[in-house]
This record gives C-alpha cells, sequence and structure tokens, in this order.
C-alpha cells in the first residue's frame, strides 16, 4: 500500500497527518487514519493489522488531490547515503582524471550521514544555495527503516525495512569539491535541500519486483524542464538494501526511523556527465528549472528552483597563527 503524510490545504503548516494513498499517479485521493498514528509506527505493523486499519481509513470520505498539501513521508531520525552504483561511481572517477571505481569501492558499501532537518516535502519550491555555480540533482531511491537493528544479517534485515520512497540528494558541486580537498565533507554542499517522496510503498507491496538475486529491480528516470536527462534501473546496485542495513547496523544501531539511500543511479546527476564528457553539458541548474523523478511503483516528485528569500551571513576565513622560531 501507499502512505503519505500530508495537511489539508487550510491546516496551520505545522499539521501533520497520515493517510491511505488510493488512486493512480494523475489522479489519486487520500484517505486520513485515525487521529494521531504516526508512520514510522505503521509501517513496522503486521501486514495482517495494517490492511484492517486501510480497510477502515478507505471506508471514510478521502480528501482529492488539490485538497491536500503533500509532505516529506518521514522527517528521519537520522539519514545514510550509501554509494551503491558502479556505473555512477565509474563517471564520476572519470571526472577526476581516475580510470574508474577504486578498488577499494568493491569491498564494502560506503555512506555519509546526511542533515536530517534538510529534508523536503515531494513537490516543495528548492531555494538556490549560495557560493554555487554548480546547481545538481541525484536521483535515488530510499529505504524508510521501521524497526531498530544491530549487527543483523541481510535476512534479518529484511523485516526492519518498512517501505521505500524517491529521493532527490540536491548538492552544489563546487562547493562539495571544495570542502572534500580537505578529506571531510560534502558539508555545505549538500544540507540545504533532500527531497523524499511523494509517499511511501510498503516493502510488501515491492516483492513482485524483486531479480533473481532478490534485488529490488524499478526504473528510474529524471527529466529537466520536461527533457529526460538521465535513467536508470534499482537492480543495477551493487548491494541490496537488505546488506546496506546488515552493513550499517555492524557494531552500531540502525534506528527506526532511519532513511538509507541507494546513491546516485547511472546518469542520474549532472556531475557524471560533466565527468564523462569533460564539460557543463547539460548546464547546471539554475532559477526556474522544474525537476521532476519517476521510480516505477514509487510515484514521482516534482521541484521547482527558485531563488533564495534571504541572504546569509559571508564565510570567514581562518584566523592564521604565525608560526615564530624559537627565541635562543
Amino acid at each position: 500500500m501507499r502512505l503519505a503524510a500530508f495537511r489539508r490545504i487550510d491546516e496551520p503548516a505545522g499539521t501533520r497527518r497520515v493517510g491511505l494513498v488510493v488512486g493512480d499517479e494523475d489522479r489519486w485521493s487520500i484517505h486520513p487514519f485515525a487521529a494521531g498514528t504516526e508512520m514510522i509506527t505503521l509501517l513496522a505493523t503486521g501486514s495482517a493489522e495494517r490492511e484492517g486499519l486501510a480497510e477502515a481509513a478507505v471506508r471514510s470520505d478521502g480528501l482529492r488531490s488539490e485538497e491536500v498539501v503533500l509532505l516529506a513521508p518521514v522527517y528521519p531520525v537520522a539519514m545514510r547515503d550509501f554509494l551503491t552504483f558502479e556505473a555512477h561511481v565509474d563517471g564520476m572517477e572519470r571526472g577526476h582524471g581516475n580510470p574508474g571505481p577504486p578498488a577499494q569501492w568493491y569491498e564494502a558499501p560506503v555512506f555519509l550521514f546526511m542533515a536530517p532537518h534538510a529534508v523536503t516535502g515531494p513537490y516543495d519550491d528548492i531555494a538556490m544555495p549560495p557560493d554555487t555555480e554548480r546547481l545538481d540533482f541525484e536521483l535515488e531511491i530510499a529505504a524508510i527503516v521501521c524497526r531498530d537493528a544491530r549487527n543483523v544479517t541481510p535476512a534479518q534485515a529484511r523485516t526492519a525495512i518498512g517501505g521505500y520512497c524517491v529521493m532527490n540528494d540536491w548538492s552544489a558541486r563546487d562547493v562539495q569539491s571544495r570542502e572534500m580537498t580537505l578529506k571531510l565533507g560534502p558539508s555545505k554542499g549538500k544540507d540545504f535541500a533532500t527531497t523524499i517522496g511523494p509517499w511511501v510503498v510498503t516493502a510488501d507491496e515491492l516483492e513482485d519486483c524483486r531479480d533473481a538475486d532478490g534485488f529490488l529491480d524499478l526504473e528510474m528516470s529524471v527529466t529537466v524542464n520536461g527533457e529526460r536527462v538521465g535513467g536508470d534501473r534499482s537492480g543495477h546496485m551493487g548491494w541490496s538494501f537488505e546488506q546496506l542495513v546488515s552493513h550499517g547496523s555492524r557494531a552500531s544501531w540502525v534506528k527506526a526511523g532511519e532513511v538509507l539511500a541507494s546513491g546516485t543511479c547511472a546518469s542520474g546527476a549532472l556531475a557524471e556527465s560533466w565527468g564523462r564528457s569533460g564539460s557543463l553539458i547539460p548546464p547546471p541548474l539554475s532559477v526556474g528549472d522544474v525537476v521532476e523523478m519517476t521510480i516505477d511503483r514509487l510515484g514521482t516528485v516534482r521541484n521547482t528552483i527558485v531563488a533564495a528569500g534571504d541572504v546569509p551571513s559571508p564565510v570567514a576565513p581562518a584566523r592564521r597563527h604565525t608560526t615564530q622560531e624559537a627565541s635562543a
């Protein structure tokens, strides 16, 4: 089933409800669950009980799409972004003058922690971040964790995944590049926005989408201003989501409410094209551009780049300390 977080258009911005999505991508409605229903709790509920709650919800009047504002399905307690698509790594490495993925990439799935408070709704406008001339998108699929996990096997990890959604990991590539010359980050290159949505599709709904190795195999695509600029299949991931949860839980906790993302798929970012061609074609994103990402069975997120409404303070350079020779 599809589960959405939303508020009615006439409700205050802080209002948050959870509902069942009914209908197709072009014509859908939301049937609210009982007040106080939490997304993560609902995802962790057994299938039979969740179906009963859904049947009760669908008996109530539904809200049409134009009557609601879709919110980010969850506000994560933590976010991890992995690097699982070999072809994307290849393109990015070639942009740095390397022959392809380093040998270390094949050894284990690496990830970075993201900024949970930067999460945006599926149709929210995205303000142009400061200090960048190379704004980019990243087409990813994300898993929503609904149960705590520690030192679990991939088989055990399957019950920790409540569902999946579309994710756009927005990136300021020039800022990111400067930060990573210091072997840290990215930080300000990625902490301004991460779009997830439009809703969560429960894991049991996608069992028929697994390939022979048990990987989810869904078509992924991205357009800018209506023109397709990239796409791939989630079945090309180097590790399954169960393996990602298992790896993240090694001697550590993966907690209910986390979002674990696949990383960018092949041709799912402009920077990959820049790396392969050696030129900024297609061009970086600019104010007015509309980025739309669709993953089969998961839905579509659509965001417009807008001018920033406020101006941050300038960055202060480091205070320098002059090294002095010790006096004799």
